[in-house]
């Protein structure tokens, strides 16, 4: 009688946490998408009252390290909120698709210009994080 009321508890938080998730994932698509499309940097605009400047988390090698970061975080939360859905696959496709989309878009945003280093840093980041979640998936 314990356990069935324990189990009850667990599937009652779990689905909380997952559907904090979603909604996480999708706050943090929007602001992406507007971080992303606005034309200039909000973050410089904000740290150095200049939006022609973009601050570095790190010293870019080979691939823009900024836009690997980024879409680490983004797909983590992303991979996690739908991992225990239908959906998952479609979550992967979407992450890719969006890594590519984003970047294509600054070739027509005033103040932007689109790089191949800041591509491959959204796709890099986010095929490390899918391969993570094929290789946890294989051995659970």
């Amino acid at each position: 009688m314990i356990t069935d009321k324990t189990d009850k508890i667990n599937k009652i938080m779990i689905k909380k946490i997952n559907s904090i998730l979603i909604e996480g994932f999708h706050c943090a698509n929007l602001i992406m998408i507007i971080f992303y499309l606005y034309p200039g940097s909000i973050f410089g605009y904000i740290l150095y009252k200049n939006s022609s400047i973009q601050p570095q988390i790190t010293r870019d090698f080979l691939i823009s390290s900024n836009h690997f970061y980024v879409f680490i975080i983004f797909s983590t939360i992303g991979i996690l909120a739908y991992s225990n859905t239908k959906k998952i696959n479609f979550c992967i496709n979407y992450l890719f698709l969006l890594s590519v989309i984003l970047e294509f878009f600054h070739i027509f945003i005033p103040n932007r210009i689109f790089e191949l280093r800041d591509l491959f840093g959204n796709i890099i980041g986010v095929v490390v994080v899918v391969i993570v979640y094929k290789i946890k998936q294989k051995y659970e």
